[in-house]
């Protein structure tokens, strides 16, 4: 009768207090997210007790369908020697669905006091002895309270619990939490982002290590992305081209005439289609050349070669053009629609510096942090995994983009080595099953990332990584998570 009365309390607490849903972009919602964060990947899947003494209030109260009700003093006892009891009988670990989680606000008299976290969380648990892992998923609700200034966890509900057995023959290290941060240690890779999408969705977001010594690095850490900000520019173009506002096949010229090849005879031949397949003709960048200046090494259109001087140079016809500046149209058809609150072509006010995966040196010595303050549309983008698949899941799915765009991207319009093509904005792998892989990577100092979308099986990868030699890490990473069609993308790479 007690736990009956104190769970109809808590449904009317809640019932009657609850205000609309918050944004995603609110400073609310990235609190309670970042504390969500701080009591599930650092507390509960790496057993860090600490978490939990810290964030749990001295009137928690823990309501579960499977079980009866338990308080903050038995609940910890329960966890130290259950799931986190030494030697471990069994790994548990949790993830949260991103795209289930609903934060609403407490008010009282307008002030605010509390939130209140629904969402869906998956739980993995792997039996040593019988390398046999199993999942469950479970509903929650957690009630949030400020308590002098500290947001606490106050009432926690577990319900709704589902459980099956996966299809995993064999334990690995990525069926650890802890392995993998031992991985990443044996690597010297300070930080870690992957995001997995499947079925067409973002499905996980797990992001490993530390931003500096002994401060763990958030699900939402920012990263920057290098040369991960050239498929932002193009689909920023390629809408536009969808909308009937720019020609693939128009001359460049027309908007834009670098200073440096104004007396060229290649000027008037530049197309979008040029830049965005990287046939442009110019070099990486202009200060690779003994003069520093921007020059064609051969007729645009004729051969492949990578060039962040062309983005640029799209950059400045698309602004001359449209009056705006790249971020402000980026924002305009991909950010804002696709709520990517944490993405920024530059720092600004509103980075979050503490969330920042400072870049690292191969012998662990920190780059100096360079905060860029204008747009580059070839280099330089600020952004997490969650922001970033959204981006490529919107991308997949083609929206904004006419039949014909999307089909031109997803054409072979140049080829860079046997089995490897550029479309338009990404480069493309021919898996020869029916399947081609859509990809693009980022490389800078302390940079390196790499993306993965697989139209066809609606798959996808992030990897994003904070160190000079993080791409070492990309052939397990790749293998595991795309199978078999990710052992081709290595062949295709390792071929002379």
């Amino acid at each position: 009768m007690k736990i009956f009365k104190q769970s109809l309390f808590l449904f009317f607490f809640v019932t009657i207090s609850l205000s609309a849903q918050i944004d995603r972009k609110s400073e609310l919602y990235k609190k309670i997210i970042s504390k969500d964060s701080l009591l599930f990947n650092v507390g509960f899947n790496t057993c860090d007790i600490s978490q939990f003494e810290n964030l749990l209030s001295e009137k928690f109260e823990f309501f579960h369908d499977k079980d009866s009700i338990s308080y903050k003093k038995e609940f910890l006892h329960n966890l130290r020697n259950g799931l986190c009891i030494s030697p471990k009988t069994y790994q548990s670990r949790r993830e949260l669905l991103p795209e289930s989680t609903e934060i609403y606000p407490l008010y009282k008299k307008e002030k605010l006091y509390g939130a209140i976290q629904v969402g869906v969380h998956q739980f993995y648990e792997t039996i040593e002895k019988r390398k046999e892992v199993f999942g469950s998923s479970a509903k929650f609700t957690h009630v949030w309270l400020l308590e002098n200034g500290d947001w606490k966890l106050t009432r926690s509900l577990s319900y709704d619990h589902q459980i099956k057995q996966l299809d995993i023959n064999k334990s690995t290290i990525f069926d650890n939490d802890a392995e993998i941060e031992n991985w990443l240690t044996e690597n010297k890779v300070p930080t870690l982002g992957i995001g997995v999408i499947n079925d067409g969705k973002l499905q996980q977001i797990k992001v490993f290590g530390e931003l500096k010594k002994e401060i763990i690095a958030p699900y939402n850490t920012i990263f920057n992305v290098a040369s991960l900000t050239k498929p932002i520019t193009a689909i920023v173009t390629l809408k536009l081209v969808s909308l009937g506002k720019w020609d693939l096949d128009e001359p460049i010229y027309k908007y834009w005439i670098d200073p440096d090849i104004a007396n060229d005879k290649n000027l008037k031949k530049i197309t979008t289609r040029h830049i965005l397949s990287h046939q442009t003709g110019f070099p990486n960048w202009r200060y690779l050349n003994k003069s520093g200046k921007l020059d064609f090494q051969f007729e645009p259109g004729t051969k492949y070669q990578y060039s962040g001087e062309g983005i640029e140079y799209l950059r400045k016809a698309l602004e001359k053009k449209f009056h705006k500046t790249l971020d402000e149209l980026a924002k305009e058809l991909i950010f804002e629609p696709l709520e990517m609150n944490d993405t920024e072509f530059f720092w600004s006010k509103k980075t979050d510096e503490s969330r920042f995966a400072i870049g690292y040196k191969n012998n662990g010595i920190a780059y100096q942090t360079e905060k860029t303050k204008t747009a580059n549309g070839a280099d330089n983008l600020l952004t997490t995994i969650e922001d970033y698949g959204k981006f490529l899941v919107s991308v997949m799915k083609g929206e904004g983009l006419s039949k014909k765009i999307f089909d031109d991207m997803t054409t072979n319009q140049v080829e860079t080595k046997n089995g490897k093509h550029f479309g338009l904005g990404f480069e493309i792998y021919n898996l020869e099953n029916g399947e081609t892989a859509l990809s693009h990577g980022g490389a800078d100092k302390g940079v390196q990332t790499i993306v993965f979308m697989l139209p066809k099986s609606k798959k996808g990868l992030i990897i994003f990584t904070n160190v000079d030699d993080g791409y070492k890490v990309y052939e397990k990473l790749i293998a595991h998570y795309l199978g078999e069609n990710g052992k081709k993308i290595f062949e295709i790479e390792t071929r002379k």
